[in-house]
């Protein structure tokens, strides 16, 4: 099933570049013209796997840097869940495909964090998917999350499709430098 997304920002706001989402950079534009067939939806995916694949999670790792610029995960191969959804979405706009970021707010313990998607236009409807690492398969016809919600235990799920990062995301990555202490410490953003 596919989400009923709230935008944001205009249409045209989707293929456009910002600060974290640097799509004339060299290495996205490289990365995409390696990646780009005929079609949308198989470009689509192309970059979903690429990114899912081939940047890491500085949890899984464990990798100490930060990072938060579409190019710079690309090029150091790691990024927290917000990072991976910039390389991602960055890639998909420097194909022609339209694409935004979502989020959720999710609970691990006692404590709320938000969590970054992808949302991306194919086939005529977004659907939102997660590059986070985690096992998961692209699809067109449906949402392909890796945290199941549970609106009980004060969880979200957003609805708005950003274009641009919020403030709240984009100032906890420019203001740490490790990663790790980042996750010990609780300074990933919790709401937007």
């Amino acid at each position: 099933m596919r989400f009923s997304p709230v935008f944001a920002a205009e249409p045209w706001a989707y293929l456009g570049a910002d600060e974290a989402v640097d799509v004339e950079h060299p290495l996205v534009q490289a990365i995409a013209s390696e990646l780009r067939t005929g079609d949308d939806l198989t470009y689509a995916r192309l970059a979903f796997e690429y990114v899912r694949d081939k940047v890491s999670h500085p949890v899984d790792v464990p990798d100490p840097r930060v990072t938060w610029r579409a190019s710079d995960v690309l090029e150091q191969g790691t990024g927290f869940c917000f990072a991976q959804t910039h390389a991602l979405a960055a890639l998909l706009r420097a194909g022609g495909v339209q694409a935004g970021l979502c989020y959720q707010r999710l609970r691990a313990g006692d404590q709320f964090f938000l969590h970054g998607l992808t949302a991306v236009l194919v086939d005529d409807g977004w659907v939102r998917l997660d590059p986070r690492g985690v096992d998961l398969s692209f699809s067109a016809s449906e949402d392909r999350l890796a945290y199941p919600m549970d609106p009980a235990a004060g969880e979200v799920d957003y609805p708005t499709v950003y274009a641009s990062p919020p403030e709240a995301v984009l100032t906890a990555l420019q203001s740490e430098t490790d990663a790790m202490h980042m996750m010990r410490n609780g300074l990933l953003p919790s709401v937007l």
